[in-house]
């Protein structure tokens, strides 16, 4: 895993982890020891799927553009399949709360969004400048030569 893969893994895992301690706690507030269970349930596999597909992507990423986006597009049918079987086996389950569950869900995934939204924006981009032929130089360097 390259360290620019590394960051975005734990600048997104981090934040959401802490909120779904957050999240547990409301949902004991919310509806007992079954609101704790469906949240700290729904952080657990949040926190799982969103980090198989970096780990996957990062993987893919090492071999080609077009195998990156294989993998991406892979651990999200994956990720649908897993989520359906998970709602199917979760419908006849009253062991938790199945509202607190849902929200938690919804709630710590568009986290985990905006932090590697926000791990993404404050990288800086790498820009590579050809070279000018006859010269060796590059182009933002002869043009600075000639300014006045």
């Amino acid at each position: 895993m390259q360290t620019s893969d590394a960051r975005m893994l734990r600048g997104a895992a981090i934040p959401t982890a802490v909120v779904g301690v957050g999240a547990v706690l409301i949902g004991l507030l919310a509806a007992g020891a079954q609101g704790a269970l469906a949240a700290a349930t729904a952080s657990v596999v949040v926190i799982a799927f969103f980090s198989v597909s970096a780990l996957v992507v990062s993987w893919a990423a090492k071999y080609s553009a077009q195998t990156m986006m294989l993998g991406a597009l892979a651990s999200y049918v994956v990720k649908i399949l897993a989520v359906m079987v998970l709602v199917t086996v979760m419908d006849r389950v009253s062991i938790w709360d199945t509202k607190v569950f849902g929200w938690t869900v919804i709630g710590l995934a568009l986290l985990w969004i905006a932090c590697e939204f926000r791990v993404v924006m404050q990288r800086r981009p790498y820009i590579d400048e050809p070279e000018n032929p006859g010269t060796g130089k590059r182009k933002a360097a002869d043009a600075l030569d000639r300014s006045p």
